[in-house]
């Protein structure tokens, strides 16, 4: 019985290019020269720091497109508040991974309502989908694919 998962993950390795490339881009950036700027990845988190606001926000375009330029999906982004410390402003960016519980059954809603003869359930933080035809499973992707879920979509794991 054809199956495969569906899943969000990122790499962590073109996320560190990337953000090597934007702290690179920062050095030379005319409007950065003699500012404190730069970008630290730990874990899955992407700090920015700067002097101002407005250069965060500066920032935080040159990473977007870093991280298009490597092939990470900026739909994984999720922005946590900007902090004000002394002279310093700084940004958090985490990136979501895992399909949280709301959004799979937002997904496994979406599959039952399109009545394509599937079965999906939830594993932890993927969803996975059994289906008797090959065809079923490739309409199931296809619906995935357009649907709005603030998070990029992979399908991994396809059996025949």
């Amino acid at each position: 019985m054809p199956s495969f998962d569906i899943v969000s993950e990122i790499k962590l390795e073109e996320v560190r290019n990337a953000v090597d490339n934007a702290n690179r881009e920062l050095s030379t950036r005319f409007d950065f020269r003699g500012v404190e700027a730069s970008f630290e990845l730990k874990e899955s988190v992407v700090t920015m720091s700067s002097d101002s606001d407005f250069q965060l926000k500066q920032m935080l375009d040159i990473l977007r497109g870093t991280c298009v330029k490597r092939g990470v999906d900026t739909a994984a982004f999720e922005e946590k508040d900007v902090q004000h410390i002394g002279k310093i402003y700084k940004q958090a960016i985490a990136f979501k991974e895992g399909i949280e519980q709301p959004v799979a059954k937002k997904l496994i809603k979406m599959i039952k309502d399109a009545k394509i003869k599937v079965q999906a359930s939830i594993q932890g933080d993927q969803v996975r989908v059994t289906g008797k035809k090959r065809d079923d499973l490739q309409q199931v992707m296809a619906l995935a694919k357009s649907g709005d879920f603030d998070q990029p979509l992979q399908f991994t794991n396809f059996r025949d």
